[in-house]
């Protein structure tokens, strides 16, 4: 049978918009987004997921407030009409596409509930197609876009009612899709014996006045680029196209006895070989391995299957010699607060490094900074 979708000239393929193109099982399209005031103290992240190939829907909503971290996870079977971003008490609804974006979690038992909306300050960007091979097998072929922008709206943690001023709170969002791994673990075959040595990960999507910046970077652990890309983002109005800052250059500045960050250093560059730098400051951070369901997560991850109508919520002590330990071996999302000359910009900081990464001088997972 039809389903909505197929409705509306959207079609790639002899298939109906019920059926994925590709049938690997990792096969995922997913909203990211992300949502703080400035102050480090706060800081939301939430998202929704369908897995076609693996028949599940779900979401999550991640709440830091001081030391103490939310977590929220929904997951559901996944239904015909994929144009409903909607499961149990969450919800996402495209007000405007590519500029407003509303989101509902209606959790307030489980520490976390809050009904806001994202105003992209300007045009969402195309990021590069993501493609990453181990032992020659694709592990990611993804596509991305993403935005900058202020937020408004009611954000309740643990019984406190936050107002969620746009002048004040900012954030990014992005939108992929692709093949990523999802769901449970696969036997791990020749990646068990043959691990990778390190992986390193930076992401620096900021709101300035008059723009936007985007910078990726993902290396091997000696160093080789796989993923690159840096640019500025200008508003609809002013008619200029995103401006390409050529190939990024970054220290990052990991505290003593760690590899969690304290800021990074960015060294872009304008046509004319005009040298820009970007000094990042990493504020209050979000572990994404505890709570929101990636890569280390050992209470859940995206895709696995829980049963129709499953809603959790755990509350995570970040102090907690347990917790701690694992915060490293997983991706961080830092609130960033970013100077270049004299404007000030604010935005998302994400980082990981584990394992070897020669760059660094990390030679393998134990090593830390000085």
């Amino acid at each position: 049978m039809p389903v909505p979708l197929d409705e509306l000239p959207v079609h790639q393929a002899p298939l109906s918009m019920r059926h994925m193109v590709s049938s690997d099982r990792n096969a995922y399209d997913r909203y990211y987004l992300n949502a703080h005031d400035r102050s480090g103290d706060v800081f939301l992240i939430t998202g929704l997921g369908v897995y076609p190939n693996l028949g599940v829907i779900d979401a999550y909503a991640t709440v830091r407030r001081g030391d103490v971290q939310h977590a929220v996870r929904i997951s559901d079977a996944l239904g015909d009409d994929r144009s409903v971003p909607a499961l149990g008490p969450y919800r996402i609804e495209v007000v405007e596409p590519l500029q407003r974006v509303r989101v509902v979690c209606d959790t307030p038992e489980h520490g976390v509930a809050f009904d806001m909306t994202f105003e992209g300050s300007f045009p969402a960007a195309d990021e590069p197609r993501h493609v990453w091979r181990r032992n020659g097998r694709i592990a990611l072929d993804a596509q991305r876009f993403a935005q900058v922008g202020t937020w408004s709206g009611t954000l309740n943690v643990d019984g406190a009612d936050l107002p969620v001023d746009p002048d004040l709170w900012v954030g990014t969002r992005d939108r992929s899709w692709g093949i990523r791994p999802v769901g449970e673990a696969e036997p791990p075959g020749r990646a068990g014996d043959e691990p990778i040595e390190g992986f390193w990960w930076t992401y620096v999507p900021m709101r300035f006045e008059d723009h936007a910046l985007l910078v990726i970077l993902q290396e091997e652990a000696d160093g080789t680029r796989v993923m690159n890309e840096a640019m500025r983002v200008f508003p609809a109005e002013s008619g200029r196209p995103p401006e390409q800052l050529g190939w990024p250059e970054i220290d990052v500045h990991y505290g003593s006895g760690t590899r969690i960050p304290t800021g990074a250093t960015l060294y872009l560059q304008q046509r004319g070989r005009k040298e820009l730098v970007v000094e990042v400051e990493a504020l209050g951070h979000v572990a994404l391995n505890c709570g929101p369901g990636y890569g280390g997560d050992p209470d859940w991850a995206h895709g696995e299957w829980r049963g129709r109508g499953w809603v959790d919520g755990q509350r995570y002590d970040m102090t907690d010699p347990a917790v701690v330990g694992r915060v490293p071996f997983g991706v961080i999302d830092h609130v960033g607060r970013a100077v270049c000359g004299d404007r000030e910009g604010w935005g998302l900081f994400e980082h990981a490094s584990f394992g070897r990464h020669d760059p660094s001088g990390f030679a393998d997972f134990t090593s830390v900074a000085p």
